[in-house]
């Protein structure tokens, strides 16, 4: 817990749907005084939202329904086109979302994509919101949607083109955060482009943790090797900085692990090839040439993944 918070009193406003709560407390200001502040939260427990893609089509799936809180912030309508979501009721936000696609779409996803997590409204809202995403396909379709009558919904399920729906958020057609989030993520990372081999760096440790031991070191390489035969099986060209580095250093006429040839090629040479790369995997524990090479890639605009399971396999 944090030490810098002291909570004092917390006071139930409101417990009609959700628990709305008056939280008085002490925190320390920048010159160490104790100060005496109350915020109001509101707990709705957290939630899960997914956006459904079609590689082939070129289409998404989202939905309409009637929001009364925008209704009276000036949404005419009221109504309010969103990506697939829902609370987790007590659920593990992956079961929670499966559900909730078939509730209110009437499309049966299997495998999901967990993207991310954000506190959507931090400074009175408690919710956290889980973010996925899936493939769907026509044979999918197990039902009509609409949500559940007992909850009193009333959803209307829509298909765009991919491009549609980005145009409908730069001309405010589509307002809400969540799905504003989950359309620009799949645009920056390419989500939708039809499956192609990419060539795909490896990154991990490789003197990190190791006192330049050599057979830790070439532990580290069996790992990325390892890791580099997955991703050849899923169809892709992995590669690793290793196998251009450290032939050309041996030719240079190095002597040791971390003399000046050896810093001169090892990391420059995967910066370098990094440029002719479409994504990068890191893998294993600490290293910060691995991270480094993370960065730089997200600043390229590279695909980062995290998992091997993240990879679509294209065979």
């Amino acid at each position: 817990m944090n030490q810098q918070i002291r909570i004092m009193k917390e006071e139930i406003l409101s417990d009609n749907w959700y628990v709305l709560k008056k939280i008085t407390f002490m925190r320390p200001n920048k010159e160490g005084n104790w100060n005496v502040q109350a915020r109001e939260a509101y707990d709705r427990g957290n939630g899960a939202t997914i956006l459904l893609f079609n590689r082939e089509k070129q289409s998404v799936i989202l939905t309409r329904q009637f929001r009364m809180p925008t209704y009276v912030n000036g949404n005419e309508s009221g109504l309010l086109i969103e990506s697939c979501a829902g609370l987790l009721d007590q659920d593990n936000a992956e079961n929670c979302i499966i559900r909730e696609t078939e509730e209110e779409t009437g499309y049966r996803v299997t495998s999901i994509q967990k993207i991310g997590e954000a506190y959507m409204s931090p400074g009175s809202v408690t919710e956290m919101l889980y973010f996925y995403t899936a493939e769907y396909s026509d044979q999918m379709r197990v039902g009509d949607g609409g949500g559940l009558e007992e909850e009193q919904e009333n959803i209307e399920v829509l298909e765009y083109s991919f491009e549609q729906a980005l145009n409908m958020v730069k001309n405010g057609e589509i307002k809400d955060a969540k799905t504003i989030m989950l359309l620009q993520y799949a645009q920056i990372n390419r989500l939708l482009e039809p499956k192609r081999a990419q060539h795909i760096l490896i990154a991990g440790p490789y003197r990190s943790g190791t006192g330049d031991d050599p057979h830790l070191i070439e532990q580290n390489v069996n790992l990325m090797n390892a890791m580099a035969i997955a991703v050849y099986e899923k169809g892709h060209l992995p590669v690793l900085g290793e196998w251009y580095a450290l032939p050309l250093i041996e030719q240079a006429g190095s002597q040791a692990i971390g003399d000046d040839i050896f810093n001169r090629i090892f990391h420059p040479s995967s910066i370098r090839l990094l440029q002719c790369c479409d994504a990068v995997l890191r893998i294993g524990g600490l290293s910060q040439g691995a991270d480094e090479m993370v960065r730089i890639a997200m600043e390229q605009g590279k695909i980062i993944y995290k998992e091997i399971s993240e990879i679509h396999s294209i065979i």
